[in-house]
């Protein structure tokens, strides 16, 4: 499918026509695929990136959101994405020993069960539950029934449209150094030069301090209007250069360290990535098809690098196809994400652990945010105000989400998990725990990414149970009630296991050749 858009017949003398993005990687190619098919008509898009300089690649998880943005977006087809990235399907994330040892939860896509009027269905399942009438939370969603019985669909034909069957939601474990580079086919054959050099040297405006140019090792001299900084934790433009300044939530967010080893793929195929919380953090198990993503995510100050590779190396279900590779990082955000003329995308822009998957999604936001406020030539201060405004605000709301995970614990087995138990949090996250534990509810901030449903799962999941429920629920007739719930439950009982399990799916619809 084309979806590449034409520019207006008439040159805009005050329109960006060049721009320049600093870096490869997934951030980088995302950006130049999107620019490319949105603004690319009249406009020169380069990329500059080395390879002598690695790229943080290790088997990535995603959220729902990445079929927009590839589908939707760029035109790809999907069995050609799967195929091209080894990918599997990802219905949720398995949570296992993280609100106490032994503990295992779903936290699943898409919302549990079906809303009966303007009650969402978590509030009906709560009078039932707290009358010692349902299940767990995760036997009334379609994803916390699947995943762990291993079976995959898009969606069940002819089901009714409010369904928790009519359109499963569901995202991908893919290879990302592979998806890079399927992302840059498409952003050449759409227009992008890139361009193969390491950076010496930054040149800026006189005056107002914009960035002019970047030159490169070989001495080549690359210009822009626009610079989308996608060189990872060391921020080159936004940082380096233009000294942006970092915004640190370590004291939330202990965990500073990866170690990182893919492992031969094993049998079954999950359709969910593994979280297991360990002694000092905890380890990630990303299934594709080719092989396993592993790692382990800990506090340095609380585990030696040796001792977490140690741990990491372990805890494999597979053998390990090579060594342990470490990475370094700091909770938190850049102070601005757009500064003068730099607008910096992916690790140059912050990082929060990949806990919910969020990394791939905060580019894509970053890119969608950008072209709603894409500047001319004049880059009024008022567009990069409200996108710093925004970004900050949905980094701060992913941020309580993710504190949320480690601090709902009852676990003081360690150092690490007593700290995270006892710190004091945001007062953001203080709230919508209380609210929550009142009876339920779960006010939104705007268009949060995490909606009521991920709360709803993760806080049950880890022991927040609400003493009551939403008032309104009185007012339906009990019996009605118990029909609805145990009508979701029964459905699916019934539904699941007449699904193709994930490996049926991927063998008939997806399998990708042997690298």
């Amino acid at each position: 499918m084309d979806v590449t858009m034409n520019a207006h017949d008439g040159a805009d003398p005050e329109r960006v026509g060049r721009i320049t993005i600093v870096g490869g990687g997934s951030a980088g190619w995302m950006a130049a695929a999107a620019l490319a098919t949105y603004v690319g008509a009249g406009t020169t898009i380069r990329l500059v990136e080395s390879e002598a300089i690695g790229i943080v690649g290790v088997g990535e998880a995603s959220v729902p959101h990445l079929r927009q943005f590839n589908g939707q977006w760029l035109g790809i087809d999907e069995a050609d994405f799967v195929r091209r990235t080894q990918a599997t399907a990802k219905l949720g994330i398995q949570f296992r020993d993280w609100g106490r040892i032994g503990d295992s939860y779903i936290h699943g896509f898409g919302a549990p069960g079906r809303s009966l009027g303007p009650l969402p269905f978590h509030q009906l399942w709560l009078k039932e539950r707290l009358a010692g009438k349902a299940g767990p939370i995760g036997n009334y969603s379609a994803q916390g029934v699947m995943a762990p019985s291993g079976k995959f669909a898009p969606g069940a034909r002819n089901a009714p449209a409010d369904s928790p069957l009519a359109d499963i939601a569901y995202a991908y474990h893919f290879d990302a150094t592979l998806y890079a580079r399927f992302l840059r086919e498409l952003a050449e054959s759409r227009g992008v030069q890139r361009i193969e050099g390491k950076i010496t040297q930054v040149r800026q405006r006189a005056g107002d301090g914009f960035v002019e140019s970047v030159t490169l090792d070989n001495g080549q001299v690359v210009d822009g209007d626009l610079f989308i900084d996608c060189s990872g934790f060391r921020g080159l433009l936004i940082e380096e250069t233009l000294d942006t300044g970092y915004v640190d939530w370590s004291h939330w967010l202990p965990c500073d360290r990866a170690m990182a080893v893919p492992s031969e793929r094993v049998e079954p195929l999950t359709p969910y990535t593994r979280a297991t919380a360990r002694a000092a953090g905890w380890q990630w198990r990303i299934p594709l098809q080719h092989r396993t993503g592993n790692g382990y995510v800990y506090s340095s100050r609380h585990l030696s690098d040796d001792a977490a590779a140690a741990t990491l190396l372990a805890n494999l279900d597979g053998r390990a196809l090579a060594e342990p590779r470490r990475l370094a990082f700091t909770a938190g955000m850049r102070k601005k994400f757009w500064n003068r003329n730099v607008v910096a995308l992916g690790l140059a822009s912050g990082f929060l652990e990949p806990l919910e998957s969020t990394s791939i999604y905060l580019v894509q936001s970053g890119v969608t945010r950008l072209l709603g406020l894409f500047p001319r030539r004049d880059f009024n201060p008022l567009l990069a105000e409200r996108y710093n405004r925004d970004t900050a605000a949905e980094y701060e709301r992913i941020r309580d989400f993710l504190i949320l995970h480690y601090h709902a614990t009852t676990r003081d087995d360690t150092p690490f998990w007593n700290a995270c138990r006892t710190m004091a949090i945001p007062d953001s996250l203080h709230e919508a725990i209380e609210l929550f534990r009142a009876d339920g509810r779960y006010l939104r901030h705007g268009e949060d990414f995490f909606a009521l449903p991920n709360w709803v799962q993760v806080m049950l999941g880890q022991g927040i149970v609400p003493r009551s429920y939403h008032p309104m629920v009185d007012q339906m007739p009990g019996e009605r009630v118990a029909e609805h719930v145990d009508g979701v439950r029964a459905m699916l009982a019934q539904a699941v296991p007449t699904m193709p399990t994930h490996s049926e799916w991927i063998e008939r619809y997806w399998k990708a050749p042997v690298p």
